[in-house]
């Protein structure tokens, strides 16, 4: 009887022990088929980049507010004056009405015609002239002779001297109504060219300010231009500054285009910095954007390479939780402290508390504990690369 109850025990206790074994199972099971899933990048070696971090704004290289050089009224004929329009240098924007111009410039070549003619015919001066001068040259014979008094040879040289000279003064007026003439016309052929409004620059309509039939004043402002050509205008702060050339790698983030990423060169370091934030400006050419996705009022954020050199370490940037990381080893999260190095706008240095091969939660950092177990989704390393 004893033999039966002590068989009868370790059976129970082995019924158990299966029932424990397989709860454990199923425990496994469901924790592993409930883990959340972490994204994951391995910690890869490579050459860690000493940048300069900033914020970026597209501007337009510049804006032209181009005003009426003359009065006149707007036409509906040639008017290409709609926001957003693209113009190329020289293209007709808006017309004014030339009729009045036009009848002023034939009134002043009739002027001018006429004038040419009077010249061309002659003063009636002239030949009252070589009357006196002979006239003048009996008396000059006569008075050599004694007949003539003194008082009649001079009275005899003053007309001639008074005649040559009306007829000089009449030969200036003349070539004066001439010169007149010929520049009244240009004048108002110069305005009659200004009443055809030109692109002066390639670039985009932004704002129109007249329309058909309105009645522009000299100096009405008409349509504002922006020029095509875009400027990429970097504020990086004073503690940063002081290691930027021009010539020196830039990594561009645009906010409406965050999954790619753009190259850039340091064009110009601008002399001047903001007043009040002491942010120092500096241009950036974007050598690999579309041009039109160029637009003006865009953001954004760029680093600046100020130099580089090989490391260890490196994680993407985004890793990182101030000074630590969640590293993820067989299947659980670690929450590790690191010690950084160079950080750029894609990757960090790790110089303590990492080694190449382990992995570090990359994305949803806020979603994880140490502690948690998850399952693990490898991505491509891209700490050091530039997506395009």
């Amino acid at each position: 009887m004893p033999v039966k109850n002590k068989s009868s025990s370790i059976s129970l206790w082995i019924k158990l022990l299966v029932v424990v074994v397989v709860l454990a199972g199923i425990g496994l099971y469901v924790r592993s088929y409930l883990a959340p899933v972490a994204k994951v990048e391995a910690v890869i070696s490579g050459d860690a980049v000493n940048a300069a971090p900033g914020s970026v704004a597209v501007k337009e290289e510049y804006a032209m507010e181009m005003k009426s050089a003359v009065a006149g009224r707007l036409l509906p004929k040639d008017y290409h004056l709609h926001v957003g329009d693209r113009v190329k240098q020289g293209d007709v924007l808006a017309q004014l009405d030339t009729s009045d111009m036009q009848v002023e410039i034939d009134q002043a070549k009739n002027e001018l015609k006429a004038a040419q003619e009077r010249i061309a015919i002659g003063s009636a001066a002239k030949f009252e002239l070589e009357t006196a001068k002979t006239d003048f040259a009996n008396v000059d014979r006569m008075f050599h002779l004694g007949q003539v008094s003194d008082a009649d040879y001079q009275k005899a040289r003053r007309k001639v001297e008074t005649l040559e000279q009306s007829l000089a003064l009449e030969k200036v007026r003349d070539e004066e109504d001439v010169a007149t003439d010929q520049t009244t016309i240009r004048a108002k052929e110069l305005a009659l060219a200004k009443m055809t409004i030109t692109a002066p620059f390639e670039g985009e309509v932004s704002y129109v300010q007249a329309h058909p039939g309105d009645l522009i004043e000299i100096g009405s402002p008409i349509v504002t231009l922006i020029a095509a050509d875009r400027l990429v205008e970097a504020k990086i702060s004073e503690e940063d500054f002081a290691d930027i050339k021009p010539g020196q790698k830039a990594v561009i983030i645009f906010l409406p285009y965050k999954e790619w990423r753009y190259n850039g060169v340091v064009k110009k370091i601008l002399p001047t910095a903001d007043p009040e934030t002491q942010r120092h400006l500096v241009d950036i050419e974007v050598t690999d954007i579309e041009p039109e996705k160029l637009i003006p009022g865009i953001t954004g954020e760029v680093t600046i390479e100020t130099g580089r050199h090989p490391a260890k370490a490196i994680i993407p940037r985004r890793a990182l939780i101030n000074d630590s990381v969640y590293v993820v080893k067989d299947g659980v999260v670690e929450l590790r402290p690191v010690k950084k190095g160079y950080v750029w706008l894609t990757g960090a240095e790790i110089t303590q508390g990492l080694e190449p091969g382990e992995f570090v939660i990359v994305e949803d950092l806020d979603a994880f504990r140490d502690g948690d177990h998850v399952k693990v989704s490898e991505l491509p390393p891209d700490a050091i690369k530039n997506k395009k």
